[in-house]
């Protein structure tokens, strides 16, 4: 399968994510059901990648995946040049808490610590300097100063999303991954959290691949990434980049 390189960002670079050959079958009664076939996609420091495709193609297992928050069955995922399914469950955390933030659409915040609290906790677990200082700067950063110490469910949705962007990006991650992120809010509020994620996207410099379905969002990144039936079909950036016959 032919690489799906940028063919406009890091040229000669190490790339920030590198899928090789990546598959993640699961047995299914006597069958095996391959969930994602032999992926190649390859992601530059600070891109905006979109991936696309219809409902069961295999997106947020490829998330996941590149995002070390599952194994894959055969291929391999690098990250900053480093295979990360040869790690321990101890040295992807670690990993992880100094490199990449996450962003779900489920939002994923713990109930039983404040807003403030839940920016605090990767902030803490990495040693952040100055970690409370810090996620006072990222809750401002959100509009949510005053709402600190509200706990989850004294919060909207739209601020409870608001909150999981300023935990992801309190430690200045090199990369985020985000998984339909407004997909469980209005399409007022999801506007206003998009635009929010892509103002601190730019503001911060970092690498954001996220899942959608809206073709709207799709259209803000610089490449889409397609799948359908589990394998990689199409990259716009790709495709734009080839030259036109004459």
């Amino acid at each position: 399968m032919s690489d799906t390189t940028s063919q406009s960002k890091g040229a000669g670079s190490v790339p920030q994510v590198a899928c090789r050959g990546l598959t993640k079958s699961l047995p299914s009664g006597p069958r095996t059901l391959t969930i994602l076939d032999d992926v190649d996609l390859t992601i530059h420091t600070g891109e905006l990648v979109a991936i696309v495709g219809p409902s069961g193609s295999g997106k947020s297992t490829l998330l996941g995946l590149m995002a070390g928050l599952d194994r894959p069955s055969s291929g391999s995922v690098l990250l900053d040049g480093v295979a990360i399914e040869r790690m321990s469950e101890d040295q992807l955390a670690l990993l992880r808490r100094a490199k990449v933030g996450f962003v779900f659409q489920s939002f994923q915040l713990l109930g039983n610590l404040t807003a403030r609290e839940n920016v605090l906790v990767p902030l803490e677990l990495t040693g952040f300097a100055n970690a409370r200082a810090r996620a006072d700067e990222v809750l401002e950063q959100v509009g949510l100063a005053d709402r600190g110490h509200h706990y989850p469910s004294q919060l909207s949705g739209g601020e409870q999303q608001r909150v999981a962007l300023a935990r992801a990006f309190a430690s200045r991650p090199a990369v985020l991954f985000a998984d339909e992120p407004t997909g469980n809010l209005d399409s007022e509020t999801g506007g206003k959290v998009l635009e929010l994620l892509l103002s601190m996207r730019e503001d911060n410099g970092t690498t954001l691949i996220l899942v959608t379905h809206d073709a709207a969002i799709a259209e803000r990144a610089d490449r889409q990434v397609h799948l359908f039936g589990g394998k990689l079909v199409q990259d716009t950036a790709q495709a734009a980049a080839a030259p036109t016959s004459l």
